[in-house]
């Protein structure tokens, strides 16, 4: 089989690419130059696409680079400052995936002529009465099927996870038994647009005006102080909102972004028993009832019902938990906590 692998200049997708080549397959490693400006980090620095192209000469296969640069801007740069701006809180890394690195990859890999396309996610797929669906990875603390739950059917029939049956530190043993490069470089923790010393305030307020807001009490509504940059404050933030040191520890609970007012309060306000989940990506049919939720790419499931209505999804939680910020990814798990369902963002 012909397979067109994603090779991001990690450890990852290199091994992936090994794995497939062990299994016999036909390869050619391709990676996507998407970013245009200033990276430290992720798979978007220099640095990274040639440890890409490097690993491929490692391995005998082909390397291609494609540049995507005005999709990427199209797709995840701009909506994520349009977020920001509106008092969102968005997943970039899911915006990718979802239009560059399955959707674009996928269009490629046909005007190639490729059978299949393949990342090193650690996610699987399983198969049940003929549909697809994205299953948790062996690496419960690297497992990322949260951030490609969204893929429709289409794609998922011709994508593979190499690696999703191995965990970490597997996939870096074959990288040394291979002696590939990239066996020991760290894994990527930041937004790849994002550099280290500039910081998400610098990228943001080179880019949209920051506002003053004013802090208040939950209690009774007093004036406690004020913010100068209410575009980056974030549910459940304690530093950073020009607040004394002393007394009781004070919570962002609510964020008003008309009025540019951010209320704080004791921890215990940010809990709730329900949330409505919009924009919902369905794996294969709506689901009504008990599920597992996950709101963070590395958080823990809780237990809660969904309740599937024209107006989109409220997911009632069998124990309260902390409010999700608007605009962050929430994603089902069926009851095993296996497969995804489907997934969407917090009204």
């Amino acid at each position: 089989m012909k397979v067109l692998v994603a090779l991001s200049g990690g450890v990852d997708s290199s091994v992936a690419a090994a794995e497939l080549l062990r299994d016999g397959h036909e390869v050619v490693g391709i990676t996507m130059r998407l970013w245009g400006g200033d990276s430290d980090t992720g798979c978007c620095s220099i640095a990274d696409v040639d440890d890409a192209r490097r690993v491929a000469q490692q391995l005998g296969i082909d390397h291609l680079v494609f540049n995507f640069t005005e999709d990427f801007d199209t797709h995840v740069v701009k909506p994520y400052v349009a977020a920001h701006r509106d008092g969102l809180t968005p997943n970039p890394c899911i915006e990718c995936n979802r239009h560059l690195k399955f959707h674009r990859l996928s269009e490629r890999a046909d005007l190639l002529g490729f059978d299949a396309v393949a990342t090193g996610h650690h996610a699987r797929l399983v198969q049940r009465e003929g549909v697809y669906y994205v299953a948790r990875g062996e690496d419960a603390a690297k497992d990322q099927s949260y951030v490609v739950h969204m893929l429709p059917q289409r794609e998922l029939a011709r994508t593979l996870f190499p690696i999703g049956g191995m965990t970490k530190a597997e996939v870096r043993e074959r990288a040394t038994a291979l002696g590939l490069r990239t066996a020991a470089k760290p894994d990527s923790q930041d937004v790849c647009f994002i550099t280290r010393d500039g910081g998400r305030e610098t990228f943001l307020g080179a880019r949209i005006p920051f506002r003053r807001a004013q802090v208040v009490d939950a209690t009774d509504g007093a004036a406690l102080g004020e913010v100068e940059s209410l575009e980056m404050v974030t549910l459940g933030q304690r530093r950073g909102i020009g607040l004394p040191g002393g007394g009781p520890k004070r919570y962002v609970v609510d964020i008003d972004h008309a009025n540019a007012i951010v209320t704080v309060g004791d921890e215990s306000l940010l809990d709730v028993t329900s949330m409505s989940v919009n924009d919902v990506v369905w794996a294969h049919e709506p689901v009504d009832g008990p599920v597992l939720v996950q709101c963070s790419a590395h958080g823990a499931t809780s237990a809660a019902t969904l309740e599937v209505s024209a107006n989109g999804v409220t997911v009632r939680w069998a124990q309260p938990q902390r409010r999700v910020s608007p605009g962050q990814t929430v994603v089902f798990y069926e009851a095993t906590d296996t497969f995804v369902l489907g997934g969407g963002i917090a009204g």
